[in-house]
């Protein structure tokens, strides 16, 4: 058994495929990533795994779900997307 099947099955773990030939499958969380990166990450050097945690922590609570505006979404944040839907469904 390979090393990572190893801790997938002591942690209870499903591995997790895209579908064979679908592409798009993985690509809001590609996008996500590339968003971070640019947005974010670029502009720091790092002393320690912490500060980057903190920094990346940062970026994803208050920024990116609060304030930053998704074109998917009708130009509203995410936290703003979820109480609008919240409201109709009530």
């Amino acid at each position: 058994m390979l090393p990572h099947m190893v801790i997938q099955e002591q942690f209870g773990l499903k591995t997790s495929m895209s579908r064979i030939g679908n592409r798009y499958d993985n690509a809001p969380m590609e996008s996500f990533w590339g968003t971070l990166k640019n947005e974010s990450l670029s502009h720091y050097r790092f002393k320690s795994q912490d500060e980057a945690i903190s920094v990346i922590r940062e970026y994803i609570e208050n920024f990116y779900n609060r304030q930053r505006r998704h074109s998917r979404l009708g130009n509203i944040s995410p936290v703003a997307f979820r109480e609008k839907y919240h409201q109709i469904a009530a």
